[in-house]
């Protein structure tokens, strides 16, 4: 269970020099996949910029209900890319299959052609190793020991799901698995701790504390983000300890819980591609990402799909990776 495989990680395996890896060489990166007139696109798309809200992102009934959509959408896209993970396989031929997944539920890929310094050219982020975040689908394939992370977000019925995991390539050695089962334990503490008239700080204080006794950093500058209408709207969620984090949440607020842990220093640099962060010490990191909405008992996670499935963990299983310790 995870809190077992995180324990022995720490316990056998505290020398992280074993992580390191070579530097993550980009790929040739093939043009934009068409997405049919019918599907509707984002704002940002259409017309090169955001015109919905950048506020908190608070639901009612008929809106969540749109939103739920969305999440069970990008969750099914989430799930199919992740079983297509395997030695060889083209970060680009995950692409593939993620776009052709949101294409058949009718949802637009969030990502593609959203503006920033360049327009993103894909329909998912693969962010392999020592990549951060933001990594570009290329014809790079995946080796044996890799770890690579899906970050899919759908956008239908006007509103955005956002969801990511980290997933081993074949067989990966202990300290990596430890990596990604202390990765996928924090993001679900983190929205475990989420409660009405809480501050949002009481994320990071779960989540930081829980990765430093595991011997793993938190990416600081990246976080978790407001999402509804908009993908990428108040509050940013941090995930690590800011007092002035005092913000209160509020019933019906969605917003995404994302820490990155790194397994060296937390110091990054962009790639030339506009987009790709790597890590300048090329140790290998791992993130996990959920949309939740929050609700009278607490938080309850929107990015499953409509079995109730998910590659990024429910709150049942981290109950029940508790109890297992009991």
């Amino acid at each position: 269970m995870l809190v077992r495989i995180g324990r022995k990680f720490k316990r056998c395996h505290g020398d992280v020099r074993m992580l390191q890896r070579d530097p993550v060489e980009p790929g040739r990166v093939s043009p934009k996949r068409d997405v049919p007139d019918a599907i509707t696109r984002p704002d940002y798309v259409a017309t090169g910029s955001v015109t919905t809200s950048t506020g908190l992102q608070v639901h009612d009934e008929e809106s969540l209900d749109r939103m739920r959509i969305a999440c069970r959408v990008a969750a099914e896209v989430l799930l199919r890319t992740g079983a297509a993970v395997a030695p060889g396989v083209t970060t680009e031929e995950l692409d593939v299959i993620a776009h052709e997944t949101y294409v058949e539920f009718g949802a637009y890929p969030s990502t593609l052609g959203y503006g920033g310094r360049r327009d993103y050219p894909k329909s998912v982020c693969t962010s392999v190793n020592g990549v951060v975040c933001h990594g570009i689908p290329d014809d790079r394939p995946l080796k044996e020991g890799d770890i690579v992370n899906v970050d899919v977000t759908a956008f239908i019925e006007g509103m955005h799901g956002d969801t990511s995991a980290t997933f081993c390539v074949g067989e990966v050695d202990e300290a990596t698995s430890g990596l990604v089962a202390t990765t996928r334990e924090a993001t679900l503490r983190g929205i475990a701790a989420v409660k009405p008239g809480e501050p949002l700080r009481r994320i990071a204080e779960v989540i930081e504390p829980f990765a430093a006794g595991r011997g793993y950093g938190v990416v600081r500058e990246y976080g978790g983000h407001g999402i509804g209408e908009t993908f990428h709207a108040a509050p940013h969620v941090n995930h690590c300890v800011l007092p002035e984090d005092t913000l209160p949440f509020q019933v019906g607020m969605t917003f995404t819980v994302e820490p990155m842990l790194t397994t060296g220093v937390a110091t990054y640099r962009q790639g030339d591609d506009g987009w790709t962060e790597h890590l300048v010490d090329s140790m290998p990191s791992a993130q996990f990402e959920h949309t939740v909405v929050v609700t009278p008992q607490g938080a309850e996670i929107l990015t499953v799909n409509a079995d109730g499935r998910t590659a990024a963990g429910t709150l049942d299983e981290l109950t029940a990776s508790a109890g297992s310790t009991n």
